[in-house]
């Protein structure tokens, strides 16, 4: 069974490590297992409110201490918002990945390929 703390089973992932939740509009956030492997995240380059996602491609860039990272939107659709408060503090994405640190929102025409709890956990070797 996946550890709910890292993997909370109301969300769904991807493979490029990001996750929604179930709500409308969708948030959308980067798990556990990637803010642990980006380490302390200095800057997030987030998409603006009014654009337009594809579920697969670069959304923006998140950048830690370590590397660069590319963020993929896990959905198709229009962002409706920004967590500011992630934009002016990154390191809320680090201490609260599934709550405070969440990313965007997306009002949400099509999802990717999306992964429950469980298999985003075998996925990643937990």
């Amino acid at each position: 069974m996946a550890d709910p703390q890292k993997f909370p089973a109301h969300l769904q992932y991807t493979v490029e490590h990001e996750w929604i939740d179930g709500s409308e509009p969708v948030v959308v956030g980067i798990t556990q297992t990637a803010q642990d492997a980006l380490g302390d995240i200095v800057y997030l380059e987030l998409p603006a409110v009014g654009d337009d996602v594809t579920a697969g491609a670069v959304v923006g860039e998140i950048e830690s201490t370590k590397s660069v990272s590319e963020l993929f939107s896990p959905v198709t659709g229009t962002v409706v918002g920004i967590n500011d408060a992630a934009v002016e503090d990154p390191s809320l994405v680090n201490t609260a990945p599934y709550t405070d640190g969440w990313l965007f929102t997306v009002d949400v025409t099509e999802t990717g390929p999306l992964l429950s709890a469980e298999e985003y956990a075998a996925q990643v070797g937990e």
